[in-house]
């Protein structure tokens, strides 16, 4: 088991990555990327091969070089705008469980979407928003960089040290082990790498975050898998 920073007696804190952690957008994000690639001409499988690897600014230079970068974006924006208006959105299992359970004060979300969109996603799927939330705009540095993850724990009032990111993508992983974090992995078939501990979804690590936040570090890994 790859051991985790922590601080024994010390408060604990939960920062949650959004888009696949908590709300599952994958069919929205991929009909978003195939209606913007049919206004331009683009192949959409390809595009959307790319926007799953790439921020939408290095997207757009790599598969339309010709446009107007500013346009791009804006378009983009504008179907992501009205997907979260009439688009259908799921929460995973266990997330209004798991976010209903906690402190107020003790957990924050880090997307690199935009408030307005996970307030609105939030509030089509019956999820709470908590008092911190980190978003694209109020950093300049996003994902895999630590700044948002180590920017949420300072508005919470929280050493890094005390702090557990729950994430499923390689970049919200990396960023969270570049701010010194716990960093513990759901929604995936297979653990991505780093992480401290492993959940094949949201509902399996529900028990485990709880006790996190709780009380002592569990010492049991029941349910869970243990990253060697």
């Amino acid at each position: 088991m790859i051991s985790e920073p922590g601080r024994p007696g010390a408060l604990r804190f939960v920062l949650f990555d959004v888009d696949g952690t908590l709300i599952d957008a994958v069919d929205n994000q991929r009909l978003v990327w195939r209606t913007w690639a049919e206004r331009y001409g683009l192949d959409p499988d390809e595009v959307y091969r790319v926007a799953l690897r790439t921020r939408p600014m290095e997207t757009f230079a790599q598969v339309a070089p010709d446009q107007d970068s500013g346009e791009c974006l804006a378009a983009l924006h504008a179907l992501e705008d009205e997907d979260v208006r009439s688009g259908a959105y799921t929460a995973f299992g266990g997330a209004s469980e798991l976010l209903s359970a906690l402190r107020p004060g003790s957990w924050a979300l880090v997307t690199s979407n935009y408030e307005h969109r996970v307030r609105g996603r939030f509030a089509r799927t019956g999820l709470p928003v908590p008092e911190v939330l980190v978003d694209a705009a109020a950093v300049a540095e996003g994902k895999p960089s630590p700044v948002p993850y180590l920017q949420a724990a300072s508005r919470l009032g929280a050493k890094p040290e005390d702090c557990l990111v729950i994430e499923d993508a390689p970049s919200g992983v990396e960023s969270g082990l570049r701010a010194g974090m716990t960093v513990w992995g759901v929604n995936a078939p297979t653990a991505v790498d780093g992480v401290h501990r492993h959940f094949g979804s949201l509902r399996e690590a529900v028990r485990d975050v709880l006790a996190f936040v709780s009380g002592p570090r569990p010492h049991g890994l029941e349910g869970s898998a243990a990253m060697e």
